[in-house]
């Protein structure tokens, strides 16, 4: 749905901010995104879904089946001080968002010539701020079935339609000189204060740092090293295999970081086995940098410490997996985005939330 140049995401909450080095005490951007997901004819799951994650930690979930807006994270506590109704306000204004989705399926489906099936609309919006860059970046994007469907371009302050199907929306958006005000200013104005303020309530969560552990994992005997770091936090890694002090490319898969249900993050980097003989493995070392973090963590290629399926060593394997399905879960919207695409004061009133300014404008905005 989304494309990763815009937004630097793959996923909502599975980001990859990359580079070479990364010891220098350089600024983290921070984020603020929320994803939408409306959906029919899928068994088994919500028809409307919405996630909000402040540096691709879910903060806030809403979903259609338990109809109920909920806090994720502790620290949320102190956006809602003094303010009894507020998440009855965040519950009410998501109901209606959500009507306004299902009525998008049915209005786009036959625009594609469609009638039954599965099909889905979806929206992720938010922005990215550091605290040493003046600029702050805010997007927003539509999908359907997972496809880009429409973009809101802030340059030119229009929509962008990359399919033909989508140019009456655009139009129909374009046109509502209110709303694309209404847009801008959310992006701009709304979206990097309560960003801001959601990363100083967060603050003793959203800025540590923590190591991971890092083991060498193998199908078996025959498959590629798996050398897998999990437990880091924040998401800012990167993790590569060298020889004899070298960088390798062939031969390396690198995979993407992957969030886990505790909120921390894990990330594998497959190598195929050397041709030379184990005695020479030794020349080969796994690398992982996390930013903000001088130590690198080092570790060799051993055959001994290699955990491999054809050991006792599975249940290392089933849980790395099992932890992925849990947030997965909770994480359904950035989840179906990634399987179809393959990217503090005190607060004020509800009516000024973020999520309510945004989805008071979609609740009556249909395509």
């Amino acid at each position: 749905m989304l494309k990763k140049s815009q937004v630097t995401m793959k996923t909502l909450m599975l980001l990859t901010l990359l580079g070479t080095v990364l010891h220098d005490a350089t600024a983290v951007p921070h984020s603020l995104k929320y994803f939408y997901t409306a959906s029919s004819g899928v068994p088994n799951f919500p028809e409307f879904v919405v996630v909000g994650l402040v540096d691709d930690v879910e903060m806030v979930h809403y979903d259609s089946n338990t109809k109920r807006a909920e806090p994720k994270q502790d620290w949320m506590s102190r956006v809602t001080e003094g303010k009894a109704d507020y998440w009855e306000r965040e519950t009410e204004v998501a109901v209606g968002t959500q009507q306004t989705f299902k009525g998008n399926i049915e209005n786009i489906k036959p625009r594609f010539n469609q009638t039954g099936g599965v099909h889905l609309v979806q929206q992720m919006y938010g922005c990215e701020w550091d605290d040493q860059t003046p600029g702050v970046k805010g997007f927003m994007q539509f999908g359907y079935d997972g496809e880009d469907f429409v973009a809101f371009d802030l340059k030119s302050e229009s929509w962008i339609a990359p399919t033909p199907q989508a140019v009456i929306t655009k139009h129909k958006w374009d046109s509502d000189k209110a709303f694309i005000a209404g847009q801008k200013n959310y992006l701009t104005q709304i979206c990097p204060e309560w960003l801001k303020k959601y990363v100083d309530y967060g603050r003793s969560s959203l800025l540590r740092t923590d190591l991971p552990s890092v083991s060498l994992l193998q199908k078996t005997s025959s498959s590629p090293v798996s050398c897998h770091a999990t437990g880091f936090y924040p998401n800012s890694a990167v993790m590569f295999w060298k020889k004899d002090g070298a960088e390798l490319h062939d031969g390396v898969d690198h995979g993407e970081i992957l969030p886990n249900h505790d909120g921390s993050f894990q990330m594998s980097v497959e190598l195929k086995l050397p041709s030379e003989s184990s005695a020479d493995w030794g020349k080969y070392e796994c690398v992982f940098q996390l930013s903000g973090v001088r130590e690198d963590i080092v570790t060799k290629l051993d055959k001994v410490a290699i955990r491999t399926n054809e050991g006792n060593s599975m249940h290392v394997i089933i849980g790395i997996i099992a932890a992925v399905l849990v947030l997965a879960l909770a994480l359904i919207a950035a989840v179906v985005f990634m399987l179809k695409k393959r990217n503090a004061k005190r607060p004020p009133s509800p009516v000024n939330n973020p999520v309510v300014e945004q989805e008071k404008m979609l609740e009556n905005q249909n395509a």
